[in-house]
């Protein structure tokens, strides 16, 4: 009896104990339960008490090309940095603008509200992917948004006809004309210049007039000069006689003797003298005696300090007067042959003249456009002067009006110099039986620069896998067989700007030179893409030291994009 009295107990006891853990446990639950509810709830409000972010759309349903307008709400602090999504973020939507932000003041803090127009030219469904907004120094993601393309109806009541044929479209105008405006006016204003500084018949000046005057007038108004001169009232008999003394000596050198202004007196005298001896001058001895007399008296005046009366001083001028006229007098005509010489001499110094304004002109002209071209090309250095003026083909495919396109399926969207056109290659027919090839090109490998975009499906791929790699190696071996030799490979990842991956090959090889054996030093990029059962490549090949070709080659890889996958 006791004994089972004692296993009843037990019994009670072991009940006991289990309803106490049981009671324990549920307690710990509840407490977790709370502690979870009240962590949640402190995420949550520093979440959310700090910053609000929310994003919509006006429609969830559009016809092919009609735009949606994205927004994005956001409700800050007013000393919070607010960085909003930019650029094609939006794929598989296409962002076509990108409005200001409006703000909205809400007590301390600002809401602030962005919008985006968005578009979509193929139908079907698709993700508005969500977005990224940096506030202060937090990361936040919009909620991802559906979107619904449809199709145009198309009203088949009424006749189909035929597609149009390609029509040529002219390319649009650039902006040369403004640069041959300018160059053309800066042009008219140098020949402005060199005409009126150079080539235009000028006043003459008072002394350009007397010079061109015959000597025997050009004597007598000096004389009139002298004349009007103070040199008499100041008794500056020394400046008198030097200029009385020089008008004759000066027309006796101009019309007798060509060394009588260097000549002492004695000896213009004596050379006088033998030329009335030899009847080449018709003076007599009364003239020559006067001459001497004047011409010595100046010099005691000039040299001794000699002090005449001022009347001497009039009649010597008088007399020189006199002499100028008997000189003329005394001097033979001259002959036809003399005046026909005299006729050439001026033509001679005319030409001399002429000739003269001329090597002046080129010389300024030679000048101003090296210094033109020296000042160019220490700013835009010497080979893009140079590639300017002679021209070169890849500068002007790197300034032309370059073409977003989008080729081949799924598409590759490119910017390239000019439009790529559709290429057929030849293939094999085992070869045509498994792949699909699709290739649109621009240049080939042989000219200064080539681009291509290809796409490959590959047929009954099944359950394998494409083999980027050995693909990009098959196409080097394709190149190989171009001609193309001594190829030097590097290889890496590449990534588009729209955040497709893919490998990127590149390096240089010796390319044939077209119409020659000759071979050519040359660069290489090829990016491979693969998608399912499709390989995607774009492939550019430039010469190398072609810096405008390396310029283009960026700027056509910083524009690759792939169309990523529907959602």
């Amino acid at each position: 009896m006791s004994t089972k009295c004692e296993v009843r107990s037990m019994k009670i006891n072991m009940k006991n104990e289990i309803k106490i853990e049981i009671i324990d446990m549920i307690k710990k639950i509840s407490s977790f339960r709370l502690q979870s509810s009240i962590s949640l709830f402190f995420i949550l409000f520093s979440l959310f008490s700090f910053s609000q972010v929310s994003s919509t759309i006006d429609s969830t349903s559009i016809k092919i090309g009609e735009q949606i307008t994205y927004y994005i709400q956001v409700e800050s602090d007013t000393t919070d940095l607010v960085v909003f999504p930019e650029g094609q973020t939006f794929s598989p939507l296409e962002m076509i603008e990108s409005y200001n932000v409006d703000t909205l003041n809400k007590k301390a803090k600002y809401n602030l509200i962005k919008k985006y127009g968005l578009t979509q030219f193929d139908s079907g469904k698709y993700t508005i992917p969500r977005q990224k907004i940096i506030i202060g120094d937090k990361t936040f993601f919009t909620d991802s948004l559906k979107v619904e393309v449809n199709n145009v109806v198309v009203d088949t009541t009424q006749g189909l006809y035929d597609i149009k044929p390609i029509i040529a479209v002219e390319k649009r105008g650039s902006n040369w004309w403004k640069y041959l405006l300018l160059t053309l006016l800066i042009i008219g204003a140098v020949a402005f210049l060199l005409y009126w500084f150079i080539w235009r018949k000028k006043p003459l000046t008072e002394e350009e007039e007397i010079a061109l005057l015959p000597p025997y007038d050009r004597a007598k108004l000096a004389l009139k000069k002298l004349d009007d001169s103070p040199y008499l009232e100041n008794q500056n008999l020394k400046d008198y006689y030097s200029d009385l003394t020089f008008i004759i000596r000066k027309y006796l050198d101009e019309k007798v003797y060509d060394k009588a202004l260097e000549s002492t007196t004695d000896e213009l005298i004596t050379r006088l003298n033998l030329l009335k001896d030899g009847n080449q001058v018709d003076l007599s001895k009364e003239d020559i005696k006067n001459l001497e007399s004047i011409l010595k008296r100046a010099d005691l005046v000039k040299f001794a300090k000699s002090a005449p009366d001022i009347e001497l001083a009039k009649i010597d001028r008088d007399t020189i007067d006199v002499e100028i006229d008997h000189v003329k007098e005394a001097l033979p005509e001259p002959t036809e042959e003399e005046k026909l010489l005299d006729e050439k001499y001026r033509e001679e110094q005319e030409r001399k003249k002429k000739r003269k304004k001329v090597w002046l002109t080129v010389g300024i002209s030679v000048f101003l456009l090296l210094a033109t071209l020296t000042g160019l090309s220490v700013k835009y250095g010497f080979d893009f002067v140079k590639d300017t003026i002679i021209g070169h083909d890849s500068k002007e495919l790197l300034e032309g009006d370059w073409v977003r396109s989008e080729y081949g399926f799924p598409p590759i969207t490119i910017s390239t110099p000019k439009v790529l056109k559709r290429t057929t290659p030849e293939l094999p027919e085992e070869m045509a039986q498994q792949i699909e090839l699709t290739q649109f090109s621009y240049g080939s490998l042989m000219e200064k620069f080539q681009i291509q975009v290809a796409t490959t499906k590959i047929k009954n791929l099944g359950e394998n896998k494409i083999d980027l790699e050995q693909a990009m190696e098959g196409t080097l071996k394709f190149i190989e067989n171009a001609g193309a030799q001594n190829i030097i490979t590097k290889n890496e990842k590449f990534e588009t700007p729209n955040g497709a991956e893919g490998l990127k090959i590149y390096g240089s090889m010796d390319s044939p030179v077209l119409g020659t054996d000759k071979l050519e030093k040359g660069k290489y990029i090829i990016l491979g893409f693969t998608a399912e059962s499709v390989i995607q490549q774009v492939m550019l090949f430039y010469k190398e030291q072609d810096v405008y070709a390396e310029q283009m080659v960026e700027r056509i890889l910083n524009s690759v994009e792939l169309k990523p996958a529907e959602e």
